[in-house]
């Protein structure tokens, strides 16, 4: 399995989910992710990181809240937002961001 680094350095575009378990509205994310994924099929990776069992990328990306979307390709940070996203508005800016 590719490692977080190189999921970030891809040409395939990946949306990090930033959430945690106690968190509401970041179980509210599940469904809307999985309609994105089968929405956009390959042409997005969508992985979640839990904040809690991974402290060093939530401080290294400067997560204050969850959840937070941060969309990357090629090494970017492309698209970034906190709080819950509707799936047409994700589909959309993956989109509109990603070549």
């Amino acid at each position: 399995m590719a490692s977080f680094q190189e999921m970030i350095n891809d040409e395939t575009p990946l949306l990090v989910d930033f959430s945690a378990e106690w968190c509401g509205p970041c179980k509210m994310m599940a469904p809307i992710l999985k309609e994105v994924a089968g929405q956009m099929g390959e042409a997005v990776r969508i992985i979640k990181v839990d904040v809690d069992k991974n402290p060093q990328a939530a401080a290294a990306y400067q997560i204050q809240g969850v959840p937070t979307l941060i969309l990357f390709q090629k090494g970017k940070q492309l698209w970034r937002q906190s709080g819950v996203v509707a799936a047409a508005q994700l589909t959309q800016i993956i989109r509109a961001q990603t070549v």
